[in-house]
């Protein structure tokens, strides 16, 4: 997948840690299935699930029309156990699902706690290293959008990516917040389809308004996210305000810089707005 390996900054690494983090119903499970499916035609690839089970991995797989006559899977929450298997089938690429029930015999705490989470990350990782295996982690999230688990887990792995949904709830959008292989702040743009994930090879398209005629309050601007530019669209609307306090309200933009475009508008531009609502959003 062109947009995956966009956002790792190139494609997987040797060795290297990958945690992908996301709300239920992303599709962090299923892009996962789907890369290890292919990755298996050419690899040893082995997927490792402690949430569902290996016949409901199973059904989405041939649901989603993938390739799994290469792929071995393991339903295990035990790491001790993963890595025993890991070592003797010795994978070029692991998937564990989730990180959030893993546990490791010894450790004073339940699974999906921080002692748990912790410690079965850096079992697994420090196997990753020792062996050159690429490992895939899943990683819930909270209601604020970070990572569920102790914040250690974020130095542990060497890339951590965010997977989410847009205001378009057919679309996703991939994004590293941390990469030791490549650029952060990366955006890859995915389309949930019926069979799986599918990468959206022009992502200014999702973003702009059908409309050919022009609109007055709209206008394209380029955006760069990454290591490309986007295209999207910015509409602005000024009305009378009824309030003695004029209401200013953004939507993907700063409202101090929205406050700092107004200042100059009024003081360069002749412009005046302090008994107007503004709207601004991108």
């Amino acid at each position: 997948m062109v947009e995956f390996d966009r956002v790792l900054g190139g494609g997987f690494v040797k060795g290297s840690a990958v945690l992908i983090g996301g709300h239920p119903g992303a599709g962090k499970s299923t892009i996962l299935l789907q890369v290890l499916c292919h990755v298996a035609k050419t690899m040893n690839a082995l997927y490792v699930s402690g949430e569902e089970s290996l016949q409901q991995i199973a059904s989405r797989a041939h649901r989603l029309g993938l390739p799994t006559d290469n792929l071995k899977m393991l339903a295990e929450t035990s790491a001790e156990n993963i890595v025993a298997v890991a070592e003797q089938e010795k994978p070029g690429i692991i998937v564990i699902d989730s990180i959030q029930v893993m546990y490791m015999n010894g450790v004073d705490s339940v699974p999906g706690g921080v002692g748990q989470v912790k410690e079965s990350a850096a079992f697994l990782t420090r196997y990753a290293k020792q062996s050159g295996t690429v490992l895939l982690i899943v990683g819930h999230v909270t209601k604020d959008n970070s990572l569920a688990g102790p914040m250690t887990l974020s130095h542990i792995i060497d890339t951590q990516i965010m997977l989410g949904n847009t205001d378009d709830s057919r679309f996703r959008m991939m994004r590293a917040t941390k990469n030791r292989f490549g650029q952060v702040n990366e955006l890859g743009i995915f389309a949930m389809t019926e069979t799986g994930m599918k990468e959206v090879k022009n992502p200014s398209a999702i973003f702009l308004s059908r409309t050919q005629e022009a609109t007055s309050g709209s206008i394209i601007s380029v955006l760069w996210e990454g290591t490309r530019p986007l295209l999207v669209e910015i509409q602005g609307l000024v009305v009378d305000s009824q309030l003695g306090n004029p209401r200013r309200v953004t939507v993907g933009v700063d409202q101090n810089r929205l406050a700092m475009l107004l200042a100059i508008l009024t003081r360069h531009g002749g412009i005046f707005t302090s008994d107007q609502d503004v709207f601004l959003n991108v």
